[in-house]
């Protein structure tokens, strides 16, 4: 066995040890916590875009060169009325947002006005739309917002000029308005 003074001195430098590598964490510990304080090396440079005029500036607004016609008067079978004109699609989440305000309007104004569905949900129904809108003279604003299902437009149909057109617009107020003034 171990003697009294043996066992006193391996305590002893076990400690020593012990005292040494707590002190050699701290010290490391302190030096990565506290690195030396450094210069923001992007404080004394310029933002690069400040300068920049913005590139949508000069460009106009998309929605405010809506066209203002269909480009001339439209077919015989619809003069007389003011005319609604729905591009829809089966698909389309603002034809459906839209379809309970068109409803109420056919209700609301039954054979003073005219309402006519571009469909264009597939191909073929796309197909037969536009063979239709040629026929009714809607082909220019079908070819134009073919695109922008849940377009609503209400358009006198003795000029073809477009009263009012909407997107995704359930307000009725908005179509009555406008309805209201094209049957006076």
């Amino acid at each position: 066995m171990y003697s009294r003074s043996k066992l006193l001195m391996y305590l002893c430098v076990s400690s020593l040890l012990f005292s040494t590598a707590v002190a050699v964490e701290t010290v490391i510990v302190a030096s990565v916590a506290a690195p030396a304080a450094q210069a923001n090396p992007c404080a004394a440079k310029t933002n690069p875009c400040a300068a920049k005029k913005n590139p949508c500036a000069a460009k106009t607004n998309p929605c405010a060169a809506k066209t203002t016609s269909v480009g001339g008067p439209l077919a015989k079978e619809l003069q007389g009325e003011p005319l609604i004109v729905d591009v829809y699609a089966s698909w389309c989440a603002a034809c459906k947002n839209i379809e309970p305000t068109l409803s109420e309007l056919r209700q609301q104004y039954g054979d003073k006005v005219n309402f006519v569905v571009l469909d264009v949900s597939d191909k073929a129904k796309a197909a037969a739309s536009e063979q239709k809108a040629k026929q009714l003279g809607l082909g220019k604003f079908l070819e134009a917002n073919k695109a922008q299902t849940g377009t609503v437009a209400i358009i006198d149909p003795a000029t073809g000029n477009i009263l009012a057109q909407h997107y995704n617009n359930p307000d009725r107020a908005a179509y009555t308005e406008v309805i209201t003034k094209a049957l006076k």
